[in-house]
C-alpha cells in the first residue's frame, strides 16, 4: 500500500526473505517486474518456490541491499519506481534453528546473514572485550543490564569457548536479576538482538544505503522502510529529513546560498505503527514502524 504500486512499475524489494512481501506485490503487477535482493541462500531458494507462479515478473539476486546501484547496473536499471526494506530478521531465518538466530532452540552461535562471511556470533562472544560487549549490549540490545551480561560472559568465556545459543542464554540469564527475568520476554533477545545488529553491520549499510536507493527513483517513485529497533527507527527519519530538506544554510539567512535541493518529501510525518489485529496475527510486528519518503 505504501509503494503506491503501478501496474507496469519497476520495484526493487531489498531484503527477500522468504518472499512474503514481494508475493503480494507481484500480485499488483501486470507488465512491471519486481527485483529481489537477499544476501541469504536459504532465503533465496525458498522465495524462489514461493514466488513461481511470478517468475517471468521476477528476477533474484543474490546480494547485499547496500550493493543496489551495482544490481541494477547489471540488469541495466537506470530507475525504479519503488523500493522497500523489511528489517527484521527473516521468520525464515528464526524458523531455521541451526542457523543460531534463536534463542529458543540449542544451535551453534552462527547469525550470519550471508553465510560467505567468515566471522560468527561466537566470534564476537569470544574475542569482543568486555568494554566492546557492553557497549554493544547496550546500544543495540538495549539491554539495562548490559554490563551486567558482559561481566558474565568474560567470566564464563575464561573457563572454555563459548559455542553455542544454549550457552548464551544461560550465561544471559545467570546475569539478569530472577524478578526482571520473571516479568518481562525472553531474557536473551536482546543481547541476541544486540550481536546479530553488530556481526551483520545492519545500522552502517542502512545509514549508508537510504541516499543511494533515494537517487535511484524515478520522479514519484517511493521508498518505503520498515524497522524493528530506535536505533535504526531514527537513522531513516534523519536521513529522509535530510533528503526532504539539504539545506545547511544558517537559520538566519535570508535565502539559501548553498544550493542544496531538494530530492523529495517524507509521506509519513509520523512512523506507521501496526494496527491491534495486525499485532493479533503476527507478534513479531510488536516494535515495527513504517517511513515512506516519496522522490520529487
Amino acid at each position: 500500500g505504501s509503494l503506491n504500486i503501478k501496474p507496469g512499475g519497476l520495484y526493487v524489494d531489498g531484503t527477500l526473505g522468504g518472499g512474503g512481501h514481494a508475493y503480494e506485490v507481484c500480485k499488483r503487477l501486470g507488465s512491471g517486474k519486481l527485483i529481489g535482493i537477499d544476501q541469504d541462500a536459504d532465503a533465496i531458494e525458498a522465495a524462489g518456490k514461493r514466488l513461481l507462479p511470478f517468475q517471468d515478473k521476477v528476477t533474484i539476486v543474490r546480494s547485499n541491499y547496500a550493493n543496489i546501484k551495482e544490481v541494477l547496473k547489471e540488469l541495466e536499471i537506470e530507475g525504479v519506481d519503488g523500493i522497500y526494506l523489511d528489517l527484521g530478521v527473516s521468520s525464515y531465518q528464526l524458523d531455521t534453528a541451526e542457523r543460531g538466530f534463536t534463542y529458543r532452540e540449542n544451535a551453534p552461535l552462527d547469525m550470519r546473514m550471508d553465510q560467505r562471511n567468515e566471522k560468527t556470533a561466537a566470534d564476537i562472544v569470544n574475542e569482543y572485550s568486555e568494554m566492546e560487549l557492553y557497549r554493544i549490549i547496550r546500544d543495540y540490545g538495549e539491554d539495562r543490564f548490559a554490563k551486567n551480561i558482559a561481566k558474565h560472559i568474560v567470566k564464563a568465556r575464561q573457563e572454555k569457548r563459548i559455542e553455542t545459543t544454549d550457552e548464551l542464554v544461560e550465561i544471559i540469564k545467570a546475569a539478569i536479576p530472577a524478578r526482571v527475568r520473571a516479568e518481562g520476554g525472553h531474557p536473551a533477545k536482546r543481547t541476541f538482538q544486540a550481536i546479530r545488529i553488530e556481526l551483520n553491520h545492519e545500522l552502517e549499510v542502512l545509514d549508508e544505503s537510504i541516499d543511494t536507493m533515494v537517487d535511484l527513483l524515478n520522479p514519484g517513485g517511493r521508498l518505503s522502510i520498515i524497522t524493528f529497533h530506535s536505533l535504526e527507527d531514527r537513522i531513516v527519519k534523519t536521513r529522509f529529513k535530510t533528503c526532504e530538506n539539504p539545506c545547511i544554510c544558517p537559520p538566519d539567512f535570508p535565502v539559501c546560498v548553498c544550493g542544496r535541493k531538494s530530492r523529495g518529501k517524507v509521506i509519513t510525518r509520523k512512523p506507521i505503527v501496526p494496527s491491534g489485529q495486525e499485532l493479533e496475527e503476527n507478534t513479531r510486528s510488536k516494535s515495527s514502524k513504517l517511513r515512506v519518503f516519496e522522490r520529487n
